[in-house]
């Protein structure tokens, strides 16, 4: 038989997606080397993880980067670091892709000024800032600015990439941490598109761009999104994104160039999908989300990161990157895929699946325009509260059974597993001294600069931000008078001030009337009268900069459910003001959640400030992405209990807690 005269066979293989490994840590120069390291076994394109520090406009020397400088990306401090990151890699011809959003501009202006040093063309460098800060309001937590003002900042990067950097997406609307944090793929569509409009409008309505130039600002928009193990489900959600972006685009903005209105995404698969029970289980489920992105040709993904097996339990190595491109690359260029059009072309399942979604997503957006758009709807909370509320009954799904995650809540049956043989050594492992390394290099260079230089560049940015100019330019100066990220955001910080987002608690619940959460509040009420108190009080704590809140958000809406009163006033706090909370507070217990592997350095800071406070008798609990020996160092420092992923059952947990409180308050 000719394979190649087979019907309905493309006349020639489809072009592959761009093949992404997230990654970044410990320095810029050990993160120039991964990305050598990278490119030389395949990848063909860059995707930079920054550190929280850099994320959230702090300096490595900051109080609140302590024990967060290189651990869940690369820090990236001034113009130096910057060189070093992509020292020896050719900025003109290397597609690179920055998730960064608060600082969008600010990382932007710094890798320009690199690719000019270079010698590089601008305007043929490609690549995307991810630069969607609305949903860190709602999930992500690096969000700097209030809303309104980190929208300007994005629809100024807009306007400036349209006139010098042309083949760049300056901003890349991410559904991803919105699934994350528990939305449908009703609610990702919805809300994602929402996000769309906004900055469409913000750009459209700033007078930068002329009218008859939004359809080249529409065609350099992409999105970033995440496809879950359920596959089908995934496949019928990119295909509606694509039939609702190319309404949007043609209505709302007369855009008439179908190839403009093309969706264009790349993705991720679903890192939090991921297990630290039996991770080898992991494996299958990257390469099945996989599948939803690619399978179907007319909503194919332009560009694919996968994770590594072993996220649930840390840091992934090299090697476990190079596990995920390889995937990658074996459905590529081994299997037949790309060689045919569409599989679902015709399907009436599909066809079905896509409709629903559509119209559900349809109801979704027109809510959050009716509340003025999607700034309105993240400072009402709305949004917030619809996520937490989903994610609630995501995880009720869980506990009862309903929804089966293999090596969790059903067959959990095990042989001991040789991927994880060696311990803690399954992980990367970021020095220590890399964070003295970077506060050393961070005041260097600020005593290396020429301060007067220095101050008259961030005079021009105040100058400017209290006004309606494009921030570009004065951006640009700060980097090349020598400005370090702290002081860039610091100084906006001084114009538009420093935000923080609705928690999204208020009329969450998650429990219901299950026998086990009737028990527990039983045991609560029980406990309280004991003491001698009104109600058991627990105050859930973020401390550093990270900003992934669900989790500690899904128990503080179990345990209120559960009868304790509970104070949560949000991420990223220092040390001192989670202290200051218990104490005024009065709590009966402190819960900590931290999943950017600053543990060793958070949590016993936070010990530390309760017995300066006279208040060492208070237990103390943590949850977070925490390795075994971790752990007994925690517990040996004094913390009550620790919870790890593997822990999913959220009654189960607040029962626990209430038994931290017997047991500190010498009750039976």
């Amino acid at each position: 038989m000719d394979e190649t005269a087979f019907p309905g066979r493309l006349p020639e293989r489809d072009r592959p997606w761009v093949m992404r490994t997230y990654a970044g840590h410990s320095s810029a120069a050990a993160t120039n080397a991964l990305f050598r390291r990278n490119l030389a076994k395949g990848q063909t394109g860059l995707s930079v993880a920054f550190d929280l520090p850099t994320q959230t406009g702090y300096d490595p020397d900051h109080e609140l980067a302590s024990g967060e400088v290189g651990r869940v990306g690369v820090p990236v401090a001034h113009l130096g670091d910057m060189r070093a990151l992509f020292d020896g890699l050719p900025l003109a011809d290397t597609n690179t892709s920055m998730t960064i959003n608060a600082p969008a501009m600010w990382l932007l202006a710094l890798y320009g000024t690199v690719g000019l040093e270079q010698g590089a063309d601008l305007t043929r460098c490609a690549g995307t800032t991810q630069n969607d800060i609305i949903k860190e309001y709602l999930s992500r937590g690096t969000y700097i600015f209030p809303p309104a003002a980190s929208l300007r900042l994005t629809a100024d990067v807009v306007a400036y990439t349209l006139r010098e950097m042309p083949r760049w997406n300056p901003v890349n609307i991410c559904s991803y941490h919105l699934q994350e944090a528990g939305a449908t793929p009703v609610q990702e569509v919805g809300f994602a598109l929402a996000t769309a409009v906004a900055v469409l409008d913000a750009v459209r309505d700033s007078g930068q761009v002329p009218a008859e130039r939004m359809g080249d600002v529409v065609q350099r928009i992409s999105f970033f999104v995440n496809a879950g193990v359920r596959f089908v489900e995934e496949i019928a959600k990119m295909r509606a994104f694509g039939v609702l972006w190319d309404e949007i685009t043609r209505d709302r903005y007369g855009v008439t160039d179908a190839r403009q209105r093309r969706f264009r995404y790349g993705v991720q698969v679903n890192s939090l999908g991921l297990t630290e029970a039996q991770p080898e289980n992991n494996i299958q489920r990257i390469v099945l989300e996989m599948l939803g992105v690619t399978m179907s040709r007319d909503a194919r993904a332009r560009a694919v990161q996968l994770p590594a097996w072993n996220e649930a339990l840390g840091l992934p190595r090299p090697w476990d990157q190079q596990w995920s491109l390889r995937m990658q690359q074996v459905l590529a260029y081994e299997s037949d895929l790309l060689e045919y059009p569409d599989l679902f072309a015709g399907s009436h399942v599909m066809t079905a699946l896509v409709d629903e979604v559509v119209t559900g997503a349809r109801v979704e957006l027109d809510k959050v325009l009716e509340l003025g758009g999607v700034v309105a709807a993240v400072e009402t909370g709305y949004l917030k509260s619809a996520l937490v509320a989903s994610l609630a009954e995501r995880r009720r799904r869980m506990e009862s059974g309903a929804d089966v995650v293999v090596g969790v809540n059903r067959y959990t049956e095990t042989e001991s597993s040789p991927l994880t043989a060696a311990g803690a050594g399954a992980v990367e492992q970021v020095d220590p001294a890399v964070e003295a390394a970077a506060v050393d290099g961070v005041r260097r260079w600020r005593a290396d600069r020429d301060a007067s230089v220095v101050d008259a560049a961030l005079a021009r940015l105040r100058a400017d931000a209290a006004t309606t100019t494009n921030l570009m330019p004065a951006t640009v100066e700060c980097v090349r008078a020598g400005v370090t990220t702290g002081e860039w955001a610091g100084a906006l910080r001084q114009v538009f001030g420093e935000y923080r987002a609705p928690t999204g608690l208020a009329g969450a619940t998650g429990g219901g009337g299950e026998p086990g959460l009737v028990a527990v509040r039983e045991r609560v009420a029980a406990t309280a009268r004991e003491l001698g108190s009104g109600r058991l009080r627990l105050l859930v704590g973020k401390p550093g900069l990270d900003g992934h809140s669900n989790g500690a958000e899904q128990i503080a809406v179990r345990a209120r459910d559960a009868g304790f009163e509970v104070v949560y006033q949000g991420i990223r706090l220092t040390a001192g003001q989670i202290v200051a909370a218990a104490v005024e507070e009065d709590v009966d217990l402190v819960g900590l959640s931290v999943l950017s592997g600053s543990h060793l350095a958070a949590v016993p800071a936070v010990l530390d400030g309760l017995r300066a406070a006279g208040r060492a008798d208070l237990p103390v609990v943590v949850g977070g992405i925490i390795p075994a020996g971790d752990a007994d160092t925690l517990r040996a420092a004094g913390v009550a209990r620790v919870f790890t992923p593997k822990d999913f059952a959220l009654t189960g947990i607040i029962d626990d807690l209430v038994t931290v409180i017997r047991r500190a308050n010498d009750l039976p």
